[in-house]
C-alpha cells in the first residue's frame, strides 16, 4: 500500500531518511526516492549516487540552463543505484556552495541507539 508524504506517493508506505556529510563537514538530511519512478520537483536539490559515491547534484533549473549538467545527469542516471532529495532546500544565496558541498558528500555512519 502506498502512502502520501508531502503530496508525493511513496512506495511501501514510507520514505527512508538518511544523513550524509558534505565536504565541509556539514550534515545533510536526505530522503531516499525510488530511482525507477524518479521525478524531480522544481525547486528541490537532488543527489544521484552509486553506493556512497555522488555522481550528480542539482535541480531542474540546472538541467534546463546548463548543458554540461544535463550531460552529467544523463550519465549519472545510467549507472546510479540510488537517488536522494535534500529535505531542507538551500537558500538561493547558498545554492552553489551547497551543491559543491554535496558533490563530495558521504553517508554518515548510523548512530547506535
Amino acid at each position: 500500500m502506498a502512502g502520501m508524504v508531502e503530496g508525493r506517493i511513496v512506495t511501501r508506505g514510507f520514505s527512508r531518511g538518511t544523513n550524509w556529510q558534505g565536504r565541509s563537514g556539514r550534515s545533510y538530511d536526505l530522503v531516499s526516492e525510488n530511482l525507477e519512478h524518479f521525478a524531480m520537483g522544481e525547486a528541490e536539490l537532488y543527489i544521484i549516487a552509486k553506493g556512497s559515491h555522488v555522481l550528480w547534484v542539482g535541480s531542474t533549473a540546472d538541467l534546463v540552463s546548463d548543458p554540461m549538467s544535463r550531460s552529467r545527469f544523463r550519465l549519472a542516471l545510467d549507472c546510479a543505484d540510488r537517488v536522494f532529495r535534500l529535505v531542507s532546500p538551500a537558500a538561493d544565496s547558498e545554492r552553489l556552495s551547497t551543491i559543491w558541498d554535496l558533490e563530495g558528500a558521504e553517508p554518515m555512519a548510523a548512530q547506535a541507539a
